[in-house]
């Protein structure tokens, strides 16, 4: 599925808006003053990189602010920033008394969609902060899994693999939030079944600076080590067969083998996760 334009994911919500009505369109645009504005509360970002908005900042100094923000009125008379954040902060930063402005009616629902389609369409919002922004959109909003993706433009699976990132342990999503671990090594470690193995091998894993590919190998050998631990016997061969499939559809897999034929088993934790299994095998 192609990456939608920033604009359409917001005209869909904005009814009569322009598909670029927050990257050009001036008209309805009005300045503001900075003090009279709000953040969004609703602001899916824990961290606003420091480097890229002191570079926004230099380019607003330079040449002002080129995208107008879209804001919604308050009950004490103010505004509140419902897209455009960044902007906001860096004119604050560099000393702007007022900033262009599109105010629109938005309740607080529009406002939370809003606000993460603007992020998680984004290329630097971190892979979690993109993915606590899925979940708000599901969780608060009330989307399904496919309109999440047809709103911020990404294919289903990739919002699905993203929100699978949510079932790390908290100190492991820290480090993929900082970028010490990267969305893959932190798809890799959740290959390993318990919260304590995953915590135990993101931290050896970044103490040791490995890619993503020494990474799933390093599962590989944990799970290998920990399947001929607890079934003996079990064939080398099909140990070695479900940690590959381990590995590939990332969920636990036990190949039964029986004396003419037998079962592949594939676990599966919630709905879900069922149909990431589905897709990934082209059933649906």
């Amino acid at each position: 599925m192609p990456r939608n334009a920033l604009g359409k994911g917001l005209e869909a919500l904005i009814p009569g808006a322009s598909t670029d009505v927050l990257e050009v369109q001036r008209s309805g645009t009005r300045d503001i003053p900075i003090a009279q504005v709000a953040p969004n509360p609703f602001q899916p970002r824990s961290r606003f990189d420091e480097v890229s908005l002191n570079e926004l900042t230099a380019s607003i100094k330079a040449t002002g602010v080129l995208q107008p923000v879209l804001v919604r009125r308050i009950a004490d008379g103010g505004f509140q920033i419902v897209a455009g954040e960044r902007r906001f902060r860096a004119a604050q930063l560099a000393g702007f008394e007022s900033i262009p402005a599109i105010v629109r009616e938005v309740d607080d629902r529009e406002m939370l969609e809003l606000a993460i389609i603007e992020n998680v369409q984004r290329e630097d919002l971190n892979p979690i902060d993109e993915a606590k922004g899925y979940q708000s959109l599901v969780s608060s909003v009330g989307l399904t899994h496919d309109e999440v993706s047809a709103r911020v433009g990404k294919h289903r699976t990739a919002v699905t693999n993203a929100l699978r990132l949510l079932g790390l342990p908290v100190e492991v999503q820290e480090m993929v939030s900082r970028g010490t671990l990267t969305a893959g090594h932190g798809r890799a470690i959740l290959g390993l079944e318990s919260q304590a193995d995953q915590l135990a091998a993101a931290r050896y894993v970044q103490s040791k600076g490995f890619s993503v590919r020494r990474t799933e190998a390093l599962v590989n050998r944990k799970l290998r080590r920990r399947q001929t631990k607890t079934r003996g016997s079990r064939p080398a061969e099909i140990a070695d067969l479900e940690n590959k499939l381990q590995q590939r559809f990332a969920t636990r897999v036990l190949i039964r083998a029986g004396r003419k034929g037998g079962k592949v088993e594939f676990e599966y934790y919630s709905h879900d996760d069922l149909e990431r299994l589905l897709e990934a095998w082209a059933v649906i």
